[in-house]
């Protein structure tokens, strides 16, 4: 069996219309991840619509629905291979309402590619492009590569990619605290497959990689195993003739058997005496690896999921009440102090209150525009204090990153994103 290639999560974002879609699709078909008679027939089907050229697209909107309406709605996962990676792409959407898909994609991202259209330069930058790129930088997001499409439509001009290239450094990039020297722009135009894997005869002033290229010269992320141990709960079995046995995802930290452990907020203790991954025993489990593992001490009562294992010397934190940065992304009305919503971290789903607003920031470069606002509406940034109706673990996300993120949810849609950047800690 060959060395499985590291996996890397690649986001893709970006404005509606600037070809986001059509650039995954060449990146997958061009890397020989599509069979070419499938997008023969999407090719067809994108003529008889009256939306030629639309097939790459259709690749990635694969819902009819989308298709109909030639936007992307969903966060579809596709993967394809580089020369050093196995890369899963989060196709993110540029529209509006799918904004809430978008923070699902990008919290898992190691990385993104911005797409942004040449011809931008003429009027601006769009207000989705800063929103998705203040988004992936509120969800850590720090590799970002820059795909200007759409080169074609300028006659492969040297000059407007130039310029679009200053634009968004200066007034997007700088703001958002990245260094534009250390990230690659891109002059592609997918629909043609330049500079997507295949280097562009159009372009010879264009000395850099190619989309593909510079995909391979991000870092995979590294495992946090120098962070203390936590692993959030999914299910709990009971086993006739083996005990206790949690199940999880490892998010930092090391297990090994004959390792104590404690699980909070349930606060009850046990010994790990054997972890399986794959209906193997390991001896030893480390971030990203899906574990079942048999805990001595403990009974399937005790615990639950949305509890997180961690070790007795640095404990999950049981948080009494927490300071959090977020992003309104969509709220009917708007949110006041009181507000009761259910907030989605890790495996857990607990109803919190908002019991302070802080303060007000603007979106696109994090200063403080308003002290202890009244309210807070859909595009609003803030700085909040959130109380938990029940016990629940988040972490410090200057600390533990993987326990500090959050999604908001109310009335079946995202509310908000965000992240606990100070912890007050019951059980420390």
């Amino acid at each position: 069996m060959a060395k499985q290639k590291p996996v890397l999560n690649v986001a893709f974002i970006g404005h509606v219309d600037a070809g986001k879609s059509t650039t995954v699709g060449r990146l997958l078909y061009d890397s020989g991840a599509i069979d070419p008679q499938l997008l023969e027939r999407l090719r067809r089907e994108a003529q008889e619509k009256g939306k030629a050229g639309f097939e790459f697209a259709y690749v990635m909107d694969n819902l009819k629905e989308e298709r109909e309406r030639g936007v992307t709605i969903d966060v579809a996962h596709k993967k394809f291979e580089t020369p050093k990676y196995e890369i899963t792409i989060v196709d993110c959407p540029g529209h509006r309402d799918f904004i809430k898909n978008m923070i699902t994609g990008a919290s898992q991202a190691d990385a993104a590619v911005l797409v942004v259209d040449v011809n931008d330069a003429k009027t601006g930058i769009q207000p989705q492009t800063r929103e998705h790129m203040f988004l992936a930088r509120t969800l850590g997001i720090k590799q970002i590569a820059v795909a200007i499409n759409k080169m074609d439509t300028v006659n492969y001009s040297q000059e407007e990619y130039e310029k679009m290239k200053k634009m968004l450094s200066e007034q997007l990039l700088k703001v958002l605290g990245y260094n534009p020297d250390q990230i690659d722009f891109i002059p592609t135009a997918s629909l043609k497959g330049d500079n997507v894997v295949k280097r562009s005869e159009n372009m010879p002033w264009y000395k850099g990689p190619t989309l593909v290229e510079a995909l391979d010269k991000f870092q995979p992320p590294e495992k946090p195993v120098n962070l203390p141990l936590r692993i959030p709960i999914q299910d709990v079995y009971s086993i006739t003739g083996v005990g206790t046995v949690p199940v999880g995802r490892v998010e930092t930290g090391v297990l090994r058997p004959g390792d104590k452990v404690v699980f909070e907020p349930a606060g009850v203790s046990g010994e790990v005496k054997s972890i399986e991954m794959h209906h193997e025993q390991i001896q030893q489990a480390e971030p990203g690896d899906n574990i079942g593992f048999n805990v001595r001490g403990v009974s399937k009562k005790d615990i639950k999921r949305g509890d997180v294992c961690g070790h007795p010397d640095n404990p999950p934190t049981v948080a009494e009440e927490f300071t959090a940065q977020i992003v309104v992304l969509q709220h009917p009305t708007a949110i006041t102090v009181g507000y009761t919503p259910v907030f989605h971290a890790h495996t857990a789903q607990v109803a919190c209150t908002f019991i302070e607003l802080l303060k007000k920031l603007d979106p696109r470069t994090g200063q403080v525009i308003e002290e202890n606002p009244q309210f807070l509406k859909t595009g609003d940034a803030a700085i909040v204090k959130i109380k938990p109706t029940k016990p629940m673990v988040i972490e410090n996300v200057r600390e533990i990153p993987q326990l500090g993120r959050f999604a908001i949810r109310d009335m079946g849609m995202t509310i908000a994103a965000g992240m606990a950047i100070d912890v007050k800690a019951k059980n420390k």
